[in-house]
């Protein structure tokens, strides 16, 4: 069981996108599909670009550096025609030739003194084309396209693909460029969402561990606790792995919650375990069968009502509900099969002298009942 979990885990991914969870025949995702079939998605992404000094964007070398980098990105078919200062540039020498198609590009030399001065003016009070792209001092730009819905993993790729080409166009010693947009939001929020699970994980470990060294000032018993809970969710992370369902913001909750419930079982078979341990003159056996007779059915009539309270998320439409419902589910399942029957098992089979005597260290004694 250990060797598939392990493999399992091995199969897990990240991924997502925004409309991840959508039912795929729900009218919003057909709207979406749309749009991106015919001008290649809606998501924005979008690249600033800052000059460093006031009225930087004006030069006419930076505005054809940001018509390089448009190019560039017309070579991606995830992409859509990029929107930039360029196009107003294009559009005032268009309107100082009467409209002239022939006519829309970039000024030269020559021309670009009068031809700026037909651009629009920044107001701060109003918004006009311009205030769309630059800010008010001129020093900072935007391009913006919107983007085919891609997962976090295409993003990735696609941004580690640019930036070389970016820095190639933009030195990043005259310029500072980024890229952003609420594409590339998610998925730096979905790179934290996940940083942040292991650390929660761990810190959870440390915490229980540091509680059971307090309770019995044993090694082995921390282990004890450990093992029974997490397996359970060592079985759930196989499970997604095996069925390819990846670790995203909707279902990233899972571990933490299934975590909290499964040790708190444990904790309080064990509590009972101890005191019973106490009144056997510290028969294992004998106690563990007092200790499950007494604390097995709350923590089966527990699991039960958690089970089908979870399960119910399984009827949502909203994939993300739909998964918490089934893995939460499953994982208190398996945590509840594992404090049953793994968890005395395990004490009853350990070395008699080790576990009595960490009951009888213990640090935080339990009153009689």
């Amino acid at each position: 069981m250990f060797i598939a979990g392990i493999i399992g885990v091995s199969m897990l991914k990240t991924s997502g996108n925004i409309v991840d969870d959508i039912p795929k025949d729900d009218v919003l995702y057909q709207d979406l599909l749309f749009f991106e079939k015919n001008f290649n998605g809606v998501m924005p992404f979008e690249i600033t670009i800052d000059t460093k000094k006031p009225r930087g964007i004006l030069q006419l070398s930076t505005i054809q550096k940001i018509e390089d980098l448009q190019n560039v990105l017309l070579e991606y078919p995830e992409l859509s025609r990029p929107l930039s200062i360029t196009e107003v540039v294009k559009f005032s020498k268009q309107a100082f030739y009467n409209g002239d198609e022939k006519k829309y590009a970039l000024p030269n030399n020559q021309e670009k003194n009068f031809i700026l001065a037909y651009m629009p003016k920044i107001d701060s009070g109003n918004q006009n084309t311009l205030n769309s792209f630059v800010d008010n001092e001129l020093q900072m730009t935007r391009v913006t396209v919107q983007m085919a819905n891609l997962g976090t993993n295409e993003i990735e790729l696609l941004k580690n693909e640019l930036r070389p080409r970016i820095d190639s166009i933009f030195p990043p010693e005259k310029f500072n460029v980024e890229i952003t947009g609420s594409s590339v939001v998610f998925l730096e929020g979905t790179k934290y969402l996940v940083k942040n699970l292991l650390q929660s994980l761990i810190l959870a470990a440390v915490v229980i561990s540091l509680l059971m060294a307090l309770l019995f000032t044993s090694a082995r018993m921390i282990v004890l606790v450990l093992i029974p809970n997490l397996l359970p969710q060592l079985l759930t992370a196989a499970m997604m792995g095996y069925f390819g369902i990846t670790i995203k913001p909707s279902t990233i909750l899972i571990f933490s919650i299934a975590l909290g419930i499964s040790v708190d079982n444990a904790i309080h078979f064990l509590s009972r375990y101890r005191l019973h341990l106490k009144h056997n003159n510290w028969q294992i056996s004998i106690s563990v069968l007092q200790a499950l007779k007494e604390t097995g059915y709350s923590m089966i009539y527990s699991s039960i009502v958690l089970f089908f309270g979870f399960y119910i998320f399984t009827l949502s439409k909203f994939g993300g509900t739909e998964a918490i419902g089934y893995l939460i589910s499953f994982t208190l399942f398996v945590a509840l099969i594992s404090n049953l029957f793994l968890l005395p098992s395990i004490l009853m089979t350990l070395d008699k002298f080790m576990t009595t005597r960490a009951f009888k260290a213990s640090l935080l004694e339990e009153e009689e009942e």
